[in-house]
């Protein structure tokens, strides 16, 4: 009897909610948003690609214009009247840009590899190991973030000169051969691999190496790409250290010659923005062709077999 009343009184509320339905509240849907909301959300993503992209696309415009074309005119103009290459054909001729660009690119490719090879292996050891003293040198990465740059600079370069490396490539590449940035990105990496994977290995008789090998770079890869991409925008535009430590034009990197080229041609903007395209494209197109292995390192941490 009683089972019989319940669900009497249970049809009745369910009868009375169905009669008043202005006491029902929908959950709100943060993937609907209102119009408002949209219009808010595409002017906002204008903004930031015009913040963004605009100075690229107005010193590609730049470089492009012959000496005819007023570049400071208003309304500005991004489409070049008379299309020329002559802005370029100016800086090749006035400093080895292929050279300074091949110097560049040596030294971002080897800081790329040492970046991810020592960060993954630094980042396993943090990560995954247990040791005496690993707080200590987790501690000691963490506190050199806490520096600027130059504070380290007179060290660097008295080192640097110790071992006979000034006014070479290969000491502008020393320094950031690894990044404690990097050694940390990597040990976070490595901390979402499940101890029972590891485990696993070590009982199946694998080596360090081929822990690292075949469990722990699968499922790094993603981040390791992150720390790449990093690594080579550092050294591709770092313009300080080169500069301190290069004393010979003919070893300059392509950040060191495009500074020559700015006290130069101080007056001619159009060489300048050639000069600058010149450094950015290199960067780009890496970013193009890595940017989705770059993201998905970003929102990686899943477990890979």
């Amino acid at each position: 009897m009683s089972e019989v009343t319940d669900k009497r009184l249970s049809l009745e509320a369910i009868q009375r909610a169905q009669r008043r339905p202005w006491r029902r509240r929908e959950a709100f849907d943060m993937t609907r948003p209102t119009l408002a909301g949209l219009i808010g959300r595409y002017v906002l993503l204008l903004a930031l690609v015009l913040l963004s992209v605009g100075p690229f696309l107005w010193q590609l415009s730049t470089s492009l214009k012959s000496v005819n074309e007023d570049i400071s005119a208003f309304p500005p103009s991004f489409i070049p009247d008379d299309p020329t290459l002559a802005a370029y054909e100016t800086v090749n001729n006035l400093v080895p840009v292929y050279s300074y660009a091949m110097h560049s690119a040596m030294v971002a490719i080897a800081t790329v590899v040492s970046n991810v090879v020592l960060a993954t292996v630094a980042g396993y050891v943090l990560g995954c190991l247990r040791f005496r003293g690993r707080k200590i040198v987790l501690g000691l990465f963490l506190s050199t973030l806490l520096l600027p740059g130059e504070v380290t600079l007179t060290s660097q370069f008295l080192l640097v000169n110790g071992m006979g490396l000034a006014n070479s490539l290969a000491g502008v590449y020393i320094p950031g051969a690894i990044g404690a940035v990097n050694v940390l990105l990597m040990m976070t990496a490595c901390r979402a691999i499940p101890t029972s994977v590891l485990d696993a290995a070590i009982l199946d008789g694998a080596s360090t190496v081929q822990r690292i090998r075949h469990v722990v770079w699968p499922n790094v890869r993603g981040m390791a790409s992150v720390v790449g991409v990093f690594a080579f925008i550092g050294a591709w535009d770092d313009y300080l250290w080169p500069l301190i430590v290069l004393s010979d034009p003919a070893k300059y990197t392509l950040t060191v010659g495009m500074a020559y080229l700015n006290s130069a041609l101080g007056a001619n903007p159009r060489e300048i923005a050639a000069g600058t395209i010149i450094a950015l494209v290199p960067i780009i197109i890496l970013f193009a062709v890595m940017q989705r292995h770059f993201f998905r390192g970003v929102d990686s941490g899943a477990v890979k077999g």
